[in-house]
């Protein structure tokens, strides 16, 4: 087993979310993995307030235990793949809330995406690509969308066809490759004194 550390973050703290099943649904891929451990982060069991820092987030100055505590979590990652579901042409705000918290931790990793929604959730990961590129997220080409139409039974049982394992696999191969380097490059950079 590879050290290379994933974090499925489960993007959705709605009740009666579908992000959980997809979530689930990602890590039993996910499992059959060798390249790097995987682990489910969901963010009900981070309620970060409405972003309440007095400093931004790239002074890495972070006052609140619940800020500490959520950057301890990130940080300890080499990669994430990111589960939302699209709200209004956007990822869910709590998961935008939980990614601005921070800076640093995020920096030089990799980062999928997986979406869900009337339209497959793709204007939600858009919209995260672009929020990787100013956190110095390395986003893959590939990417995971389920339709609440075709890939749901009555919006809301997750059923979702066989094509998406071998979707996933590229996925995860492309994450842990950019995981890899990114790692290397990180290792190499000089200690702030």
């Amino acid at each position: 087993m590879s050290d290379l550390k994933i974090a499925v973050i489960l993007g959705s703290t709605r009740p009666g979310r579908n992000g959980k099943a997809v979530a689930d649904w990602v890590m039993t891929q996910a499992e059959r993995r060798s390249g790097a451990s995987y682990e489910l982060v969901d963010l009900l069991d981070y309620p970060l307030p409405h972003l309440d820092e007095a400093m931004p987030p790239s002074a890495g100055q972070y006052a609140g235990a619940h800020t500490k505590a959520w950057a301890e979590k990130i940080a300890a990652y080499d990669g994430f793949v990111f589960v939302t579901p699209e709200y209004n042409h956007s990822t869910s705000g709590v998961l935008k809330n939980a990614i601005d918290y921070l800076y640093a931790e995020w920096n030089n990793k990799a980062a999928g995406f997986v979406s869900y929604g009337s339209l497959g959730g793709a204007r939600a990961i858009e919209h995260l690509r672009a929020i990787s590129a100013e956190l110095q997220l390395a986003d893959v080409r590939q990417q995971l969308s389920f339709s609440l139409f075709t890939d749901f039974e009555n919006f809301s049982v997750f059923r979702p066809g066989p094509q998406y394992a071998d979707q996933a696999t590229v996925l995860f191969d492309q994450v842990e490759s950019w995981a890899g380097a990114l790692k290397q490059l990180r290792a190499a950079e000089p200690v702030a004194a």
